[in-house]
Formats: C-alpha cells, structure tokens, sequence
C-alpha cells in the first residue's frame, strides 16, 4: 500500500481480562526482520504470533508473513469464508491486545479510507452481489470447452492447411484465455460455496485442461492481493520488474519507523 497520513487520534476500547497489552511500536517490531524473527499480526484488536504457525498456513507462508508487524483484518475478513472455523485456530496463537490508547490500525494508514472501504464492502454484501450465479459460470465452461473441442476437431477433420490451422489456432487461444479467467474465479473460490469443490474444479481446469499446476497459481495470486502493487510483496510486479519501474514510482509500504523508501526494507 501507498504511504498514507495517518490520523493522531486515539480510539479507546475495553480491554479483556488477563490478556497482556501492545503498543504499535511493539508489534512494529515483531515483522520477521529482526533477530528474533518473531511475526506478530493484529486482527481486531487482538494480537497473534504467527513466527511458527506461518510455515503451515493453508494459504502459504508468505501471505501472512507479508502482515507480520501489521494490522490484517481486511485481509482476514476477505481471505477466509468460514470464519467461525478459522477463529479456533487462531485461539491458540493469541497473545494478547492492543492497549486502550492505541488506534485500531497503524498510524500510516487513513482512517477515513478504511471506513468506507468496509462500508461498501458491507453494502455490496448486502446486495448479493459476491453470490454466484451457476447458470452464467456453467455456460462460461460449455464455452471454452466447446472451444477446445473445435479447435483439435477443426485440424483434425479438416488437415494442417493454414485456413483449418488459423481457425483452430483462434478457437484454441479463446479457450485458453476463458479457461485462465474461469480458473480465476474457481481460485477465488467465487463459483460455488464450498471451498474444496472451487479447488477440485480449478485443478481440472488449470492442471489438466492448461496444463499448469494450480498451487503454483494460488500461491502466487494470493500474494498478490494480499498486498496489491506492493513491491517485493506482489508477485505481479515482482515478475516484471523493468516493465513496471518506468513511469510513475512503484506503490511500496513505509517502512518500520521511519517512511524510508529503500527497497530492501520492505
């Protein structure tokens, strides 16, 4: 994320009984960097070392390690669908809260913004708008396999001549590029309630019909929205370094501290 002016003010909250109390500077501290390579992370308050349980993160270690010192309930709330399960399990890595005194986030990011980002978060919840609609993502996949089809039948039946060639070339690339978008979506796990059978379609999608391996992806666009146009943390901007050092600066994060932009300090 971009620097951000941050708000001075303050937010009181109650505080639980027997949970041992942090400061930001604390917390700042424990991002995996320093010598105790400790991670700490915020969700709602509370705070978490996540330093062994990284390594065994469904989701892969880098996309919480890319929090560590940080605040993740946005990232929280949009990653994980059951949450009621996913809160069982962070019981056992809680080590405590943020002080009454200490603001929710930290002070580089601005309150205002992340206020009406949840807002319309909330509203187009509301709306139904993340519900799937199965009609529209079966036809999307009677598509693009359609497409394939043709596109081997076509040189099939027809030779290797450069008219039944281009033909199936075209219908091959359409198929193709629906395939990565509807595989997309099964990684978002946007196409049916159940988690396992988004990943159990995009293995079949990815793996057999594309021909690349789905942990591969997954592993990499999570990142990516985790911390979108971050660089060093998003893959995306990581794969194309030169392309993307021309014109306008990278978007990067502040650094512990003090906004030092250096590369090597995020």
């Amino acid at each position: 994320m971009a620097p951000q002016t941050g708000s001075t003010e303050k937010e009181t909250q109650p505080v639980s009984a027997f949970l041992q109390l942090f400061t930001w500077e604390e917390i700042r501290s424990h991002n995996g960097r320093g010598q105790s390579r400790e991670q700490w992370l915020v969700i709602d308050r509370k705070v978490y070392d996540v330093s062994r349980f990284s390594k065994r993160h469904p989701g892969g270690s880098r996309v919480i390690s890319h929090y560590a010192g940080q605040d993740a309930t946005d990232a929280f709330v949009a990653f994980h669908n059951d949450k009621t399960l996913v809160k069982k399990y962070l019981k056992s890595l809680l080590i405590g809260e943020l002080a009454p005194d200490q603001p929710s986030f930290e002070s580089n990011k601005k309150k205002s913004l992340l206020e009406d980002f949840r807002e319309l978060r909330c509203t187009i919840e509301k709306m139904g708008l993340l519900r799937p609609n199965y009609v529209f993502f079966f036809l999307i996949f009677l598509h693009f396999v359609v497409l394939d089809a043709a596109s081997w039948l076509t040189v099939w039946y027809f030779g290797i001549s450069f008219v039944p060639f281009l033909a199936g070339m075209v219908f091959f690339t359409i198929a193709q590029i629906q395939m990565g978008w509807f595989q997309h979506d099964l990684g978002h796990c946007s196409v049916f309630r159940k988690p396992k059978w988004n990943r159990l379609l995009q293995i079949v999608v990815i793996n057999v019909l594309k021909g690349l391996p789905a942990s591969w992806w997954n592993h990499l666009h999570n990142q990516h929205h985790a911390k979108p146009n971050c660089f060093r943390k998003d893959p995306d901007l990581n794969m194309h370094p030169l392309l993307f050092s021309l014109g306008k600066p990278l978007s990067v994060e502040v650094s512990v501290g003090t906004p030092s932009l250096h590369p090597y300090d995020f």
